[in-house]
């Protein structure tokens, strides 16, 4: 019983064969066959690749969302401005100011090929001052308590002013610029002009990030720390070499959140050279509000922008407006949610 049901699946067959004597094999049919198998593969093949094809949909909504923060991130280098005066200010419509930001910033020393020459976050490191001028006027004694004087800036009787970057943070606070900084003693002290000096020809990449509020704002970069006086901004270095800013830079990347796929930020890579002897560089910013879903629901909130660019050369507009690099952002009110799904494809449609 078992070797007839073997004998009969042995001679089942599906697709009985010709006799020999009623076909002949020749080219036209190889080839015929050939280009049938070719076919056959291609066609699947393009069945796969429309099966792991994916879309992305793209629609516009009203923006409803108040009260939140988003992160700037950047990555800007200036070829002949040095680290030692190159700072990082922000502010924005609803009066909050950032001036002169450390935190979450690295400052990168160049020289002219753009080679690094230094690396560290901005505001790491000071120079230790021995025997320094106390506020009364004399020098630090042992078992003293130091307390510097801020040269008239402080605001109140026991403010203290013990290093040459606190007198400047007490002068930008009061609005004045740093006319007298050779007579300063901490800044003669920490040798202040002096790291100036050295660093000049040098250049310097600033990258990092900024947290600010989702409002229209801006933040630059500037020579100086900047301080406020009747309604103008001015850097508290311009009596120093203002005539010899020279505002070149190349964006190496800004971002405004976090990365998604197929973003495009139209500055990255961007370059500008000043031929000029001082200017102010402004960007002016379309912020567009994105979520973008990916094909397995994960979802990144983040921003896409459009921009456009112009620059002042200060020669002939107000004597004291502030050299610099200015990025300029608003808001649009829409909001563009991106989702990337499987393309469904159905026979027949």
């Amino acid at each position: 019983m078992k070797n007839t049901v073997l004998s009969k699946l042995r001679n089942l067959d599906a697709y009985p064969k010709v006799n020999e004597d009623f076909f002949t094999r020749s080219l036209s049919g190889g080839i015929i066959t050939l280009v049938s198998s070719l076919a056959i593969l291609l066609l699947v093949f393009s069945e796969f690749r429309l099966y792991l094809h994916t879309v992305t949909e793209t629609k516009l909504l009203v923006d409803t969302s108040r009260g939140e923060t988003f992160r700037i991130n950047f990555d800007v280098t200036f070829p002949a401005i040095p680290c030692s005066i190159l700072s990082v200010d922000a502010m924005d419509i609803s009066g909050e100011q950032h001036l002169d930001i450390k935190h979450d910033i690295i400052k990168k020393r160049i020289n002219t090929n753009g080679d690094v020459i230094e690396s560290k976050p901005d505001g790491i490191g000071a120079p230790k001052i021995e025997k320094p001028l106390q506020r009364h006027g004399g020098r630090l004694e042992q078992n003293e308590t130091y307390c510097g004087s801020c040269f008239g800036a402080e605001q109140s009787d026991d403010d203290c002013c013990n290093s040459c970057e606190e007198v400047r943070d007490a002068y930008r606070r009061k609005g004045w610029a740093m006319t007298n900084a050779d007579l300063i003693d901490q800044c003669k002290r920490e040798g202040f002009f002096e790291r100036i000096k050295e660093q000049e020809g040098e250049g310097c990449n600033v990258h990092g990030s900024l947290e600010v509020n989702r409002v229209a704002g801006n933040f630059h970069f500037a020579p100086g720390k900047t301080f406020h006086q009747s309604n103008i901004f001015f850097d508290d270095l311009m009596s120093v070499h203002k005539d010899s800013y020279n505002i070149s830079h190349r964006i190496n990347r800004l971002a405004f959140g976090e990365y998604f796929p197929g973003v495009v930020n139209p500055l990255d890579g961007g370059h500008w050279t000043h031929e000029t002897s001082n200017g102010m560089y402004q960007y002016f910013i379309k912020v567009v509000p994105t979520i973008y879903t990916d094909i397995r629901g994960r979802t990144v909130k983040s921003n896409q922008y459009s921009v456009t660019e112009h620059f002042k050369d200060l020669e002939y507009i107000s004597p004291n407006s502030q050299p610099g690099v200015f990025f300029y952002y608003d808001f649009s009110p829409i909001k563009d949610p991106i989702r990337v799904q499987k393309l469904i494809h159905l026979n027949g449609d």
